[in-house]
């Protein structure tokens, strides 16, 4: 799921990429970092296909590491790579969400950010008896699936959601949400939300919602990534006549 985010990415005009990550998992940085002594042995083998594959995923971009000591929230996590992303706007991406489009949906939203010079944050609408798992905002339509911001509402109540427009795990930001989340208190489990500091961001700058095309994966629930698992390898050349045999021998009891 790293793999697709950081494509999808790429193909929307960013060319470094900041993982946040726990202490412990920095075993992950060496997916994305050239290995030669395995690729001189995939190569020694013949495993064309698989040297192919990791020398495609070693120079997608420059990827680099920052450690959240604690887990503090999406606000925190942010403001832990402002050293790394520096006096920029940048993208964030969750990569629980995965989306299949071409473009994909940081190109959309990058080409918004272009004609608005304004913060942009996907959204998708949701059913409104599951607003309650979401961050809402509260906006007004300008066209062509955009909204302009008024507010912002972190799991509300149905019955107090100011729209069933949630937010999903895209947002492009300029750098100074992090000024913002400097100044964000942490809630009532001592979190920083990132909802929170695009309020206060909201207070001086523009933001957009965008309602973004393609179809949207949740891979943090068990269905989600069994379904985006099933979809895509019924997508890919190499992996769809296996799929489709697999999925033929199943048998529900």
């Amino acid at each position: 799921m790293l793999q697709y985010v950081v494509e999808e990415a790429v193909e929307g005009g960013v060319e470094e990429v900041i993982i946040v990550t726990a202490p412990g998992k920095e075993g992950i940085a060496s997916y994305f970092q050239p290995s030669a002594a395995l690729e001189a042995r995939l190569a020694g083998t013949g495993a064309e296909d698989l040297l192919e594959k990791v020398i495609h995923a070693s120079s997608l971009a420059r990827v680099s590491f920052v450690i959240q000591e604690e887990a503090l929230g999406l606000g925190h996590a942010v403001l832990t790579a402002r050293d790394a992303v520096g006096d920029e706007p940048f993208v964030v991406i969750l990569p629980d969400d995965i989306v299949h489009h071409a473009p994909g949906v940081v190109s959309q939203m990058a080409a918004i950010f272009d004609r608005k010079q304004s913060g942009v944050i996907a959204v998708e609408p949701m059913p409104w008896e599951t607003v309650h798992n979401y961050g809402v905002v509260d906006a007004t339509p300008v066209g062509d699936g955009l909204h302009q911001i008024r507010g912002l509402v972190e799991k509300p109540p149905r019955d107090e959601a100011p729209s069933n427009l949630s937010i999903v795990g895209r947002y492009i930001l300029p750098p100074e949400i992090f000024d913002c989340l400097e100044r964000t208190p942490p809630g009532a489990k001592g979190e920083i939300q990132l909802t929170d500091g695009m309020l206060l961001l909201l207070e001086a700058a523009d933001l957009y919602a965008y309602e973004f095309q393609g179809i949207r994966y949740d891979g943090g629930q068990p269905l989600g990534l069994l379904r985006a698992s099933l979809e895509y390898a019924l997508r890919r050349d190499d992996t769809r006549d296996a799929a489709r045999a697999m999925l033929n021998s199943i048998q529900a009891d």
